[in-house]
């Protein structure tokens, strides 16, 4: 059986979906039971034959964390802790996911996994430091630092720009950041390729789709087949570039966090998707919540 912690957030909701679809024996948990009590953790685990547990729960407000770094720490840092030591005790592989935020962002060339990191903000720093947590506590891991993430649940910022499009005469996006967006749908493919395939070597992997852009091109993207699909109606709102410090947030954020997926593919013997090809997948596909660009 397998153990889904963080089953209703955006990932665990895509992972939850495909484990159904495919016939998967698992059992998902969200705020139900308490990362930040192991012994909350142990006590749902009693009687189960867990053999995998994957954990997509986190502290995901990047901004907050600022002002907020002793709860993110608990659930970036203490959760996957507990998580780890309970897999250690019962035998368990865990499937950690982690972020392009470990790294500083001064980089030049996409991230490989043994690049030193340097995270710049709590949310970073805690999400650095549940990796460490994991790798102290437990040999059979999978981290997967992942970027950029949107989904059919939940808010992000595709259904966000989709919105803001249909809703004002312009909008105004940062041109100096640059990564790559994930689709949780693919993620959550990759997920399941690890747990299936059972000869993935334990330990740190990169996945994102394909491309290397920024958030100004990806909202172009965005108001393209936006318009295409008949989501966008406004289509003279014009999407204008601007810089990290005219839009300023509580929390830095790295200028480029583009990862090499080149690891994972190899392990894999996949190429992931081409980021545009999961925008378009994303926006077509009936799971698409409209209510939530309304």
């Amino acid at each position: 059986m397998l153990w889904l912690i963080g089953c209703k957030g955006m990932l665990g909701t895509e992972i939850a979906r495909q484990f159904t679809e495919n016939k998967i024996d698992f059992v998902g948990t969200d705020i139900d039971v308490d990362i930040t009590n192991p012994q909350a953790l142990a006590d749902f685990a009693k009687g189960k034959k867990i053999t995998h547990i994957i954990n997509c729960s986190a502290y995901t407000a990047v901004d907050k964390a600022e002002s907020d770094a002793d709860f993110a720490k608990k659930l970036n840092e203490d959760g996957p802790r507990n998580i780890a030591n309970l897999a250690n005790q019962i035998h368990a592989v865990m499937i950690h996911i982690s972020t392009d935020y470990v790294f500083d962002g001064t980089g030049t060339s996409p991230y490989t996994e043994d690049i030193p990191i340097a995270p710049i903000g709590v949310y970073g720093k805690t999400k650095a430091a549940g990796e460490a947590a994991v790798r102290q506590n437990l040999k059979e891991y999978y981290i997967i630092r992942t970027a950029w993430l949107y989904g059919w649940a939940g808010k992000n910022f595709v259904y966000t720009m989709i919105r803001a499009i249909n809703t004002h005469d312009s909008v105004k996006v940062v041109n100096d950041q640059k990564g790559s967006p994930t689709f949780a749908g693919d993620l959550a493919d990759v997920i399941l390729k690890i747990i299936n395939k059972k000869t993935v070597p334990y330990g740190t992997y990169h996945c994102t789709d394909l491309g290397e852009i920024t958030w100004w091109d990806f909202t172009n993207e965005i108001k393209k087949q936006g318009i295409e699909s008949g989501l966008i109606t406004n289509k003279n709102c014009v999407v204008n570039p601007c810089t990290t410090s005219e839009y300023p947030t509580p929390a830095k954020r790295p200028a480029y966090s583009v990862l090499c997926k080149d690891k994972i593919q190899n392990a894999l013997g996949i190429t992931l998707p081409d980021w545009k090809q999961s925008l378009k997948k994303f926006i077509y596909s009936p799971l698409f919540d409209k209510s939530r660009i309304m």
